[in-house]
């Protein structure tokens, strides 16, 4: 290689110092001896171009060019036919041998009495029962299946069927059901494949609307979509046929059981100690935050760890389409929006919940999630004495955040101009904080930007925080730095108010 970068050798272009004749324009060209020109002084004036093409050394940029191509060709020739079979063993033997036992033992149980039992007391009922049905139908147990056999019976009756055992697992973040015959989970921002299977699509079918009948929805072939939530507060979305092709598919979003806080999320790497303290203050100050992402990002995680910064004697009011938020604070009061009637009556809306908390006395108000014109009203409660005020959306970039907050206004039927919009948004909006979910499957807090204000018809932030891609670890891991731009906050004198001007500084510089 040159110092230009040029590789030197036949074909390729001359290196730097080869000398070329000059042609003037018209002249034939001349041709050039083969061997080495004689200096005048005597000996080779320019050593001659060897004939063989330099190999490139081997070298780090292309070992890892090398890996990535085999990567690619691995993915391309890996086989996904079997991806979706029946597993064997354990758990298949015994839910072959529930579908035997199941129908007999409804002959013998009260429905409506076991209906008012817990899951344990249930339990211990069936246990002689269901020793008498494997007894007529000849069927010999150890003590483990007989177990086995109790929890699975127990849960397709008072539970959710075969999605109990993977709610109950704490690694497993994400459950999405797609049919009766392929389930998948997110453990650890990876998706792997259940070994759970459901009898049939009715069978599906009706544990989906066991869920969403417990919050008072429904979802049958006229309402196909449907949000609910589940007693320890995990998000459903069901779709049902004929919208979903492959039959009844559910997704669900696991929470926590613990309350994680920013404390948490630096020790595991979500973000550093001076974006954590800088939050905190965020928080703390009353700052009006919109928390930025894409789906699974940690979008409501990230809302509800602020929500511990919240001052104790505060009046907090959140608003969702389906209650998930666990915010950490005693003076809390969830709202949730409710879905039109059969006659397409009596639907109550974000908007309308919004309109209606600000007679409520809030201190705060938080929005789960804004999708439409309810931002609007948001603006208006942040622009109106309601400091503090959060909510969260989609969007890749903390630029593009505005420009849907934008968007979303202008997709309602209120008539203002787009630079009014704007402008409302420069004035309320402090903070946005951007979270993405990396390829490894980490969660990152990438930006933290403030808004400053309004600079002709632009919006006008600045970057306080700020994930830089480095590289990538021998286990697929990303690897990146948090690094802090060294400017100084604008909303420093909302934090003054509270007394925490100076530590907001030394986060930020």
């Amino acid at each position: 290689m040159s110092a230009f970068g040029r590789k030197n050798g036949m074909g390729g272009k001359s290196s730097f110092g080869v000398a070329r004749p000059m042609q003037t324009p018209g002249a034939s060209p001349q041709i050039m001896p083969t061997g080495p020109l004689p200096s005048p002084m005597g000996g080779i004036q320019f050593p001659p171009i060897p004939s063989e093409p330099a190999m490139p050394a081997a070298g780090p940029g292309l070992d890892r060019n090398a890996d990535a191509m085999a990567r690619l060709t691995d993915r391309m020739n890996t086989d996904h036919s079997e991806a979706g079979e029946k597993s064997q063993g354990f758990e298949a033997s015994v839910h072959k041998i529930k579908e035997q036992v199941l129908p007999r033992l409804l002959e013998r149980v009260d429905p409506e009495a076991a209906a008012t039992l817990t899951k344990d007391e249930l339990a211990e009922e069936f246990r002689p029962i269901i020793m008498e049905v494997l007894a007529e139908l000849k069927l010999t147990l150890n003590r483990r299946e007989q177990f086995a056999l109790e929890k699975v019976l127990v849960d397709e009756l008072l539970g959710f069927g075969p999605l109990e055992e993977l709610l109950a697992d704490p690694d497993i973040s994400d459950i999405m059901v797609n049919g009766p015959e392929q389930t998948y989970v997110e453990k650890k921002g990876k998706l792997q494949l259940a070994q759970i299977h459901f009898r049939d699509e009715e069978h599906l079918f009706q544990i989906a609307q066991r869920i969403v009948n417990q919050v008072g929805r429904r979802v049958d072939q006229t309402t196909p979509l449907a949000d609910a939530r589940l007693p320890d507060g995990s998000r459903v979305n069901v779709i049902v046929p004929p919208l979903s092709l492959r039959g009844t598919a559910i997704s669900i979003r696991k929470f926590s059981a613990k309350p994680i806080t920013l404390d948490m999320l630096a020790q595991w790497g979500a973000l550093s100690s001076k974006m954590c303290t800088a939050l905190k203050i965020a928080g703390a100050c009353r700052f009006n935050i919109v928390i930025s992402g894409g789906t699974g990002s940690g979008k409501t995680t990230m809302l509800n760890a602020l929500s511990k910064m919240i001052d104790p004697g505060e009046r907090v009011l959140t608003i969702e389409d389906a209650a998930e938020l666990r915010l950490q604070q005693p003076h809390w009061l969830p709202l949730e929006t409710r879905p039109a009637n059969l006659e397409g009556n009596g639907a109550i809306t974000i908007g309308d919940l919004v309109k209606n908390a600000l007679r409520m006395r809030p201190d705060r108000i938080i929005l789960g999630e804004i999708r439409g014109q309810e931002c609007f009203d948001l603006l208006a409660a942040m622009n109106t004495g309601h400091d503090g005020s959060m909510c969260t959306l989609h969007a890749n970039s903390p630029r593009e955040c505005l420009g849907r907050m934008e968007n979303m206004i202008l997709m309602g039927d209120i008539k203002i101009p787009k630079e009014a919009i704007s402008k409302q948004i420069a004035d309320s909006v402090d903070l946005i904080v951007q979270i993405k979910r990396l390829r490894d499957g980490s969660r990152r807090v990438t930006n933290i930007t403030e808004v400053i204000g309004m600079e002709g018809d632009v919006i006008v932030t600045q970057e306080l925080f700020k994930f830089e891609y480095l590289d990538e670890d021998a286990d697929g891991k990303i690897v990146g730095e948090y690094r802090s731009m060294g400017l100084r906050p604008y909303s420093l004198d909302k934090a003054r108010g509270f007394g925490f001007d100076q530590a907001l500084l030394d986060a930020c510089l």
